[in-house]
């Protein structure tokens, strides 16, 4: 047996789909509007975890521009055949709205990290799409959503026989389940003459939850079982909130197991706030008498530490690239020479400036996952601005409307007011140290630094408190004040979010795209 302590793939890694191929296991989860798209991780013991690839080529055009925050690439569900990997997801292209907009596609390969077949469009009913292969034949499961004024929006789980090769409809759809609290997330698994439908119910936040029904035929009609799997619903004290969206695996000895997301919750004056996203979690499922699948350790709530059946299993660290893969992230496309360049200048990164940080269009920014809730990320950056429309620095960003920089860009002299630029060549250099939230952006400090010389930049993450500093005569000295981190979370405002607070660097520059700066020795380390 092995020990495995939950979340098991920590920071942002929401809505897993889990599935064992012989000794390995793999997990894709979401990644919304981020590239690399359909990130997944593999293990031989379930406790350790590593990239092993992603689905290049989920977007069609390899484009998300103009998609929302918390948009993009949702839920997708990763199975296996026997002999290739299936994906299926939708690029969801409204948030928030009655209509979804969105598509749900379909892309198979023999090897997570290898070529993914061009993805193919299917039946589109709503998000969370699953895929289910029973004796040659291939459904698709999803939500029904009714966008009509006064429909429900989760307004069942419909299903779909599919052509195996040309994923063409075949026959009718079928309504399996409807239910008065929201489902949503259907995985179907068949085990002792039972259809099992395992749902997320109750929405992805702190009512979130799973639920399973069951069938002697696979249309249906579909049983509820009249007691969560899994929920924390009912326990503002669990140390794991938001457990669900459920996927139950069967081991290769006939054990079975749950995948399911979860979120580790800050406690703070304004309530709980979960600044990491959702993780990827873990639980042991027994079968009771009836035949209905129930938590290893009894009762409904997720266990932080699961003795799992398999022999320990250290990952190998990738070696070191010079190239921007993972753990680097970037938003709405894959990093590209024209703007991320790490040849120009060996040993650094070179961005160009584009678009400012609230663009869904063209922003030049690399980051990564934040996965504990201390951390500290710090970088050297050498940049000549000229201009208050050209700035890079270092970042900590949720999405458009949650951020905290501190950069390095251009001010009027002291003697002078802020009135846009005066185009006399004058002016200082400075680090601008802003916050933004739903009210807007904000300066909260300014501090003149030498216009020749490398900067390095740092914040230390101790909570919900962000503390940004910078290197002056080989000293760190703070500027500004603590500022509320717990702002980038979930939880935080009134629209919907769905992904995590991450680390990076960003430059902009809004009148020509000229400017470029580089920065060197980026380091990002979370402490438990």
């Amino acid at each position: 047996m092995t020990l495995l302590h939950n979340p098991v793939i920590r920071g942002f890694a929401p809505d897993p789909s889990m599935v064992r191929v012989d000794d390995w296991y793999y997990v894709a989860t979401s990644s919304f509007e981020w590239f690399p798209t359909i990130p997944i991780h593999r293990s031989r013991d379930l406790a350790h975890w590593e990239y092993a690839g992603h689905v290049r080529g989920a977007v069609p055009g390899d484009s998300l521009a103009g998609v929302p925050d918390s948009g993009g690439v949702w839920a997708p569900s990763l199975s296996w055949d026997g002999e290739r990997f299936w994906v299926t997801y939708s690029v969801v292209r409204s948030v928030g709205t009655p209509y979804f907009d969105l598509d749900t596609y379909v892309s198979t390969a023999t090897d997570v990290a290898g070529k993914w077949t061009a993805p193919r469009r299917v039946a589109s009913h709503g998000f969370d799409p699953a895929l289910f292969h029973d004796e040659g034949r291939l459904w698709l499961l999803n939500l029904q959503n009714d966008h009509r004024p006064g429909g429900r929006r989760f307004a069942g789980i419909v299903m779909t026989e599919l052509d195996r090769e040309t994923l063409v409809p075949l026959g009718d759809t079928h309504l399996l389940l409807q239910h008065d609290r929201l489902i949503e997330g259907p995985k179907l698994l068949r085990r002792d003459g039972w259809y099992y439908l395992v749902l997320a119910e109750g929405g992805t936040g702190w009512e979130h939850g799973v639920r399973v029904a069951r069938s002697r035929d696979l249309t249906g009609p579909y049983e509820l079982d009249d007691r969560p799997l899994l929920t924390t619903r009912d326990d503002a004290e669990v140390p794991l909130q938001k457990a669900g969206h459920g996927e139950l695996v069967e081991t290769a000895d006939g054990q079975w197991l749950l995948s399911h997301l979860t979120a580790r919750p800050l406690h703070t004056p304004h309530g709980p706030r979960c600044t990491l996203g959702r993780e990827t979690a873990i639980q042991r499922v027994v079968w009771d008498a009836e035949g209905w699948p129930r938590l290893a350790q009894g009762g409904w709530h997720p266990a932080v530490e699961v003795d799992v059946p398999t022999q320990p299993w250290n990952p190998q660290l990738p070696p070191a690239s010079a190239h921007l893969d993972w753990p680097w992230s970037t938003l709405r496309e894959y990093p590209d020479p024209s703007w991320a360049d790490t040849t120009s200048r060996p040993g650094w990164i070179r961005l160009r400036g584009r678009q400012g940080p609230e663009s869904r269009w063209a922003q030049s920014l690399l980051a990564q996952r934040i996965t504990e809730h201390r951390a500290e990320a710090e970088v050297t950056v050498d940049a000549r601005p000229r201009s208050f429309t050209q700035a890079a620095g270092l970042v900590l960003r949720y999405d458009s409307e949650a951020y905290l920089s501190l950069d390095l860009t251009w001010t009027e002299p002291e003697d002078e007011p802020q009135r846009g630029q005066q185009w006399r060549g004058g002016g200082r250099t400075v680090l601008s140290l802003v916050e933004r939230d739903e009210e807007g952006a904000r300066q909260v400090a300014v501090v003149d630094v030498e216009a020749q010389a490398p900067v390095t930049l740092g914040v230390t993450i101790d909570d919900a408190e962000a503390r940004f500093w910078y290197v002056r005569d080989g000293a760190r000295t703070p500027i500004g004040p603590p500022l509320d981190f717990s702002r980038l979370s979930d939880d935080y405002g009134s629209r919907l979010r769905f992904t995590g607070a991450m680390a990076g660097i960003h430059a902009r520059d809004l009148v020509d795209a000229s400017f470029t700066a580089d920065f060197r020795g980026f380091r990002l380390v979370s402490r438990p």
